[in-house]
């Protein structure tokens, strides 16, 4: 391998296992020719795509990190966890994420009925269609909206419909954070948070309260690098991750159309995840991958 300081990576990437627009398999392959040396599958509360993308990354010489994002509790609103190089196979982990799915699964409904009562001529199969061997969720309702004409496209369908403030909105099932870290950390990955612009916090020494008890229940890692980071933002949450001894992880959130925009290995239109960003990941774990 080349200078890995000119080898990049995307830690943060989803799949048609969740709600991405691409195959796991076209994510590995799109990512292989936009010329990067490694990806993290980090689909939302499921491991469905990680053996098809493992299997093509070997076929077309692309390291993929077996990865998921949970979804956990945080008031008011919610934190991501990402998990990196866990054993897709723990039983625990698969027992678990039964629960999640089951829960998203109760939810759809809930949504379709509310927006048929706002008038919107919309079916659970429609949505069901859209969203193919993947688990369905908030961004397939958005896309049969979009497809419908209800909506100019998917933002307004979250700003209108949908999203956390949206007349049809329903609140969804997620773990404690310390299971979200335990679930992660036992299955034999390590853990970090995602994207932590979205978390709601009142001041700097708020957010320091909320990373501290974190790291206590086992998060090693804060994504620093995020497309909508701003350059300061970045500055500050590298700061805070040297401060309370975590690693910066980083990654695009990669949706494909489902997320217009945003492109793979790509952070505000610049390569920010060199592969040190994983070698470092690799030491926290302390074995060899």
């Amino acid at each position: 391998m080349k200078d890995k300081s000119t080898v990049y990576v995307d830690l943060h990437v989803h799949s048609t296992a969740s709600d991405g627009s691409f195959s796991p398999r076209e994510v590995v392959i799109k990512a292989k020719s936009r010329g990067l040396q490694a990806i993290a599958l980090t689909d939302h509360d499921t491991v469905d795509g990680l053996e098809e993308a493992l299997a093509a990354g070997k076929e077309v010489g692309l390291e993929v990190i077996p990865g998921i994002e949970i979804s956990a509790e945080h008031e008011p609103g919610s934190m991501h966890i990402l998990g990196y190089f866990i054993d897709f196979r723990n039983r625990r982990l698969a027992e678990r994420l039964q629960v999640l799915q089951r829960a998203r699964a109760e939810r759809n409904p809930q949504i379709i009925a509310k927006l048929r009562r706002l008038g919107i001529d919309i079916t659970l199969e429609e949505v069901a269609a859209v969203s193919g061997s993947g688990q369905m969720g908030r961004p397939h309702i958005a896309r049969v909206l979009l497809n419908k004409g209800y909506v100019a496209d998917l933002h307004e369908a979250f700003e209108r419909y949908i999203g956390n403030s949206g007349p049809a909105y329903v609140r969804k099932f997620r773990f404690p954070p310390q299971e979200a870290i335990g679930l992660i950390n036992d299955s034999g990955g390590v853990a970090s948070l995602a994207h932590p612009f979205t978390l709601q916090y009142t001041s700097i020494q708020h957010f320091k309260m909320i990373l501290g008890q974190l790291r206590d229940w086992g998060l090693v890692g804060l994504e620093v690098y995020y497309p909508e980071h701003s350059a300061d933002m970045q500055e500050t949450f590298i700061r805070l991750a040297e401060e309370w001894g975590l690693l910066c992880t980083g990654g695009s959130d990669f949706h494909g159309a489902n997320k217009p925009g945003i492109e793979l290995g790509q952070v505000r239109q610049q390569r920010f995840m060199t592969y040190k960003l994983v070698e470092k990941l690799k030491a926290k774990l302390g074995r060899k991958i």
